[in-house]
């Protein structure tokens, strides 16, 4: 029934569902019907009511009365739910906007590519502003998992997935070198290649972020920001290092 939405968490899902919670009600609702409930809940999704309608028709499920009795209610307190969390969300984002807009550190964060107002907090508060945690690159490194571990015993020489790590740090860092991915062509571009050359996703994701926290290390310990403009075209192979990697082996990585 909640087809005709991108996904069941979104408000405008919930309070369809809040206001038609059973399948006959919703088989009632006509594009006229439709447009009102949309401009009524302030739908931004730039879809017409007659294709909303459609979708949601397409979809319907259809149970014994007794059954959708039982159920009406649930559905409702369940769509209760998720828009409470909703309600909690754009509170807790309220409020770390308003610490970003007053932490001197938030504009050296802010001021890399795709780094945006969740990962900067995450960073900013994982880190903290002590300069002296962490001396050198590599121990930030370590701290958000992009560096390796090694073990040497005679000749074998192994390299392993760092797992003793700040998740925290770690998933964020993943989450903005992912977004860097998808919206920086050349970090898109650095990233094909690695996979190009049979890294798994994760490990290509990885390598790109040790090489972006060496720069946030060194923007962070100066105090300042990142106003190198993005390399492109040919600019972008000159101004990149190989990702790291070996020929004839990787790396452990779980998944």
């Amino acid at each position: 029934m909640l087809h005709p939405f991108s996904s069941l968490d979104r408000d405008i899902s919930l309070a369809f569902l809040q206001d038609y919670p059973t399948p006959e009600q919703a088989r009632r609702v006509g594009p006229e019907r439709m447009k009102a409930f949309t401009g009524r809940h302030g739908y931004s999704g730039r879809t017409r009511p007659e294709v909303l309608v459609e979708r949601q028709r397409t979809h319907l499920l259809s149970a014994a009365p007794g059954t959708v009795a039982g159920k009406q209610p649930t559905a409702v307190l369940f769509a209760e739910q998720p828009a409470l969390l909703n309600d909690h969300i754009r509170i807790l984002n309220k409020r770390i906007d308003e610490l970003l807009a007053t932490h001197p550190d938030a504009p050296v964060f802010l001021s890399f590519p795709c780094m945006g107002r969740i990962c900067a907090a995450t960073l900013l508060a994982e880190m903290g502003e002590d300069r002296d945690r962490f001396p050198t690159p590599a121990a930030l490194m370590a701290e958000t998992g992009g560096a390796p571990v090694t073990r040497s015993s005679g000749r074998t020489r192994q390299v392993r997935f760092r797992y003793a790590a700040n998740k925290r740090m770690r998933h964020a860092v993943d989450w903005w070198v992912f977004n860097m991915a998808r919206e920086v062509p050349w970090v898109r571009e650095a990233y094909e290649q690695a996979r190009a050359r049979r890294q798994p996703h994760n490990l290509a994701i990885r390598g790109l972020g040790a090489r972006w926290v060496r720069v946030l290390w060194r923007c962070w310990q100066d105090h300042t920001l990142r106003s190198r403009p993005l390399p492109s075209g040919p600019a972008a192979s000159a101004d990149r290092a190989p990702l790291p990697g070996r020929r004839g082996g990787q790396p452990h990585h779980p998944g």
